[in-house]
């Protein structure tokens, strides 16, 4: 391992990406803004965080404007020109693969809303290779020394994940057509992935919670005896849910929204283990 990939410094905007890093550059020096327990849209731009992205060699992050509250401040502050552009050490996943729910125009009238798609894009598992294959890319143009390490380490990830990929299409067959409500968008990717149908949305608007008028219209919804259960991310609030679950007899299921989001998801990979998992005991 060559000692110029030891000393890279990269700050990743969110825990999955941190992880993903790991996987193509484990020599390097990594940290993690965010943590699975945390909403990524709501971030403080701390001192340390401002730290940290001073020393970065590299900053890797969603995109999609998912961070646009926050990273721009901590780019100002840490004065570093390396991860101010896309030129240089600043990468956004999303530029790189296409984004679901893309909208030519967004207005504050229809809440948390991306004009440039979802960006939670690291729990679809082919765009996520993606990723992992421009980040590569990027990591060999910052550090071209390494160029050919971490080209083995992109093969050594790809030939793992494509294995695992076929395994979970298989373990979560079972779930293909099942109907959840859910809270966000924060599992579109899953769900496309999987084939299961998010009927309702515990927020009447994205970003907005949910009001007693919106969950009796979710409650009446349920009547029709067709949910699987009530997902919602790890840091996102279980009273709304708690309220629907228990006047619907549904499982609420708390679903990891990245690495570190409950004791299984270690890695990328048990994260995606741990979600098929979850849905899977509902069944």
């Amino acid at each position: 391992m060559s000692h110029a990939q030891a000393q890279l410094n990269i700050f990743a905007c969110e825990p999955e990406y941190g992880a993903l890093v790991k996987e193509l550059a484990p020599e390097a020096k990594i940290y993690s803004a965010t943590t699975a327990m945390q909403d990524p849209h709501q971030v403080q731009a701390r001192p340390s965080l401002i730290a940290k992205m001073r020393q970065a060699d590299l900053a890797v992050c969603a995109g999609a404007d998912l961070e646009i509250g926050w990273l721009p401040m901590l780019q100002m502050k840490s004065a570093n020109a390396k991860v101010r552009s896309t030129d240089k050490g600043l990468f956004f996943a999303a530029e790189h693969i296409e984004t679901l729910g893309q909208m030519a125009s967004v207005d504050r009238s229809m809440g948390d809303v991306h004009a440039k798609g979802n960006p939670h894009l690291h729990f679809d598992p082919q765009r996520l290779l993606g990723v992992a294959q421009a980040l590569t890319v990027k990591l060999s143009q910052i550090d071209p020394d390494s160029k050919v390490q971490y080209q083995a380490n992109l093969a050594h990830f790809s030939q793992r994940w494509n294995q695992a990929i076929t395994l979970w299409e298989q373990k979560a067959k079972p779930l293909q057509g099942k109907k959840v409500i859910g809270y966000h968008s924060s599992f579109q990717y899953l769900f496309k992935w999987l084939g299961i149908e998010q009927v309702a949305d515990l927020e009447p608007k994205p970003g907005i919670p949910p009001s007693s008028a919106h969950l009796a219209s979710l409650l009446k919804r349920t009547q029709q005896d067709d949910i699987l259960a009530i997902t919602i991310a790890s840091y996102q609030s279980e009273r709304g849910a708690s309220w629907l679950a228990e006047r619907a007899d549904l499982p609420v299921l708390v679903l990891p929204m990245s690495v570190g989001g409950n004791a299984q998801s270690e890695s990328l990979f048990s994260l995606y283990d741990s979600v098929i998992d979850i849905l899977l005991a509902a069944k």
